[in-house]
């Protein structure tokens, strides 16, 4: 892995005059593409350490080590949560990871594009347009304002949705209840996903780590709060858990809407330009279109995955339900590495450095899988350390030779064994959507995630093939998915491909 990161293979430039994939703000004119061969004009580029160098480990770090950490601590806060229903019921924790995964599957076309700004904020600063910082943050905002009505109107379509996917009617009831309190909360995270990307956008991500980290705590003390009933507040369970995460996220807009409007922002980022821009939104909803239907199809195919699983009886889906929450302690780490990959790139080509765009995504690309290396090894080795929190409070007895516990030991090495091609798929994936290649990412998503549907239902009603079944389509599908992103990377078409109007110079930072 070393030699990946300190000597990546050169992709390809795409042939002259080819502009079929190329998605540039030109309207499908490709840029002039001098940074394919920028480094000819940058020898002191080649200078200094993997760690020191531009694109190397230090500048990597710097933008995505908030990130994760801002990351973590969403997937700690949801982790404590899950184990908190957990002690409550198996049916409690089973129903908020599906009731949950279907509430942000709803969430996720408008989310992908609001939060699609920060490719945006990164182009505009990489190529010193920064007055324009402010007005397409805005613009993400409104774009999610504008969506919040249809996101509000999920919740009466909830019991029809979750009767009809085959749980018990402990369950369904439980995630009916706890999917139309989380939807109160939708407005919120499309406004706060907006105004985040005016901070990432610009690598100043240690805010988005400050701001994320201290409403997951808000959000995980309400939690303790509301599900047990402590300190004046009803012991509402799951519903509980819901209005946490509910409170929580208006909080963070707030916080948001205040740090973005600092007067230290105003006159450099324009960040009082709050008037809707018809053509600005039109680009954002061009590029960012795409990304949020990538991001839909995904999810709405996990979540078809998991519903599906949810027919295989309360065992299978406690368990499965246990081994997803743990597997997002690797997941959103490198997770908050494949956002600062698209920053990083996204910079990078506002620069017009394109080699530089590169190197920053190898080298994050190496960190990710030492990452899921290390993480993947101790789900296999001491597996007790992320099971044994699950049992010990529940007020029973922790037996590590119930069938829950068995399976989910087990499962644990199928998160294992796809950890590294999943780094892949969201290293990769980031490099290229940080260009621009939203097309091509929305072209896989909707095989991929049909084939994920489609294979799980054949799995579960057609074969029955149990939850192992389940669970061997699902690595072997996150397999295929990294193994397609990792080609287009090394095609190169991402390359010479913007999303922000290009002004013929090239950012202060080009050399």
């Amino acid at each position: 892995m070393d030699s990946l990161s300190t000597n990546p293979p050169q992709a390809p430039e795409p042939p002259p005059g080819d502009a079929t994939d190329s998605v540039t703000a030109t309207e499908g004119v490709p840029t002039t593409g001098e940074g394919n061969n920028a480094d000819e004009g940058h020898a002191n580029d080649e200078g200094g350490t993997w760690w020191s160098r531009p694109a190397g480990a230090r500048e990597v770090l710097a933008v995505a080590a908030p990130l994760m950490v801002s990351a973590l601590s969403w997937t700690v806060m949801t982790f404590v949560d899950r184990m908190f229903l957990r002690w409550e019921s198996g049916d409690a924790m089973a129903a908020a990871f599906s009731g949950g995964t279907t509430w942000f599957a709803v969430l996720c076309f408008p989310l992908g594009v609001c939060t699609y700004a920060s490719t945006f904020v990164s182009q505009y600063f990489g190529a010193d347009q920064r007055e324009k910082i402010g007005p397409i943050t805005w613009q993400a905002v409104w774009l999610g304002l504008a969506f919040s009505p249809l996101m509000l109107a999920a919740g009466p379509v909830a019991p029809t949705l979750f009767e009809n996917a085959g749980h018990t009617a402990v369950i369904t009831g439980l995630e009916i209840s706890y999917f139309q309190v989380l939807c109160w909360g939708a407005p919120a995270m499309l406004i706060a996903q907006a105004l985040s990307g005016f901070y990432s956008g610009r690598g100043e991500t240690r805010v988005v780590m400050v701001v994320d980290a201290l409403f997951a705590a808000v959000n995980l003390g309400l939690d303790w709060l509301w599900i047990f009933g402590h300190y004046g507040f009803p012991a509402m369970g799951i519903e509980g858990a819901a209005w946490a995460t509910v409170c929580s996220l208006w909080l963070k807009v707030a916080a948001y809407a205040w740090l973005v409007t600092l007067p230290a922002h105003r006159s450099i980022y324009n960040t009082l330009s709050l008037g809707f821009d018809a053509a600005l939104t039109r680009r954002l909803l061009r590029y960012g279109g795409p990304s949020g239907l990538q991001m839909l199809l995904d999810v709405a195919g996990f979540t078809v995955f998991i519903l599906l699983c949810g027919r295989l009886g309360d065992t299978p889906f406690e368990a499965t339900s246990m081994a997803f929450n743990i597997s997002s302690l690797a997941f959103m780490p490198v997770w908050g590495m494949s956002l600062a990959t698209s920053i990083l790139v996204g910079q990078h080509l506002g620069e017009d450095r394109d080699d530089l765009a590169a190197r920053a995504t190898w080298t994050t690309f190496g960190m990710a899988l030492v990452y899921m290396a290390v993480v993947s090894a101790l789900y296999v080795c001491v597996p007790d350390l992320f099971l044994y929190g699950f049992f010990a409070g529940s007020g029973e007895p922790v037996d590590r030779t119930t069938p829950v516990y068995l399976l989910a030991v087990t499962l644990l090495r199928f998160v294992a064994a796809y950890n590294l091609l999943d780094a892949a798929v969201m290293i990769f994936a980031g490099a290229i959507k940080g260009a621009g290649d939203t097309r091509f990412v929305l072209a896989v998503s909707i095989v991929m995630a049909v084939a994920l549907a489609t294979v799980s239902w054949l799995t579960v009603d057609v074969w029955n093939l149990g939850v192992f079944g389940c669970w061997y389509a699902i690595t072997g599908w996150i397999w295929v998915v990294g193994i397609v992103f990792f080609l287009r990377f090394l095609q190169g078409k991402w390359r010479s491909m913007r999303v922000i109007e290009q002004t013929g110079e090239p950012g202060p930072n080009a050399g």
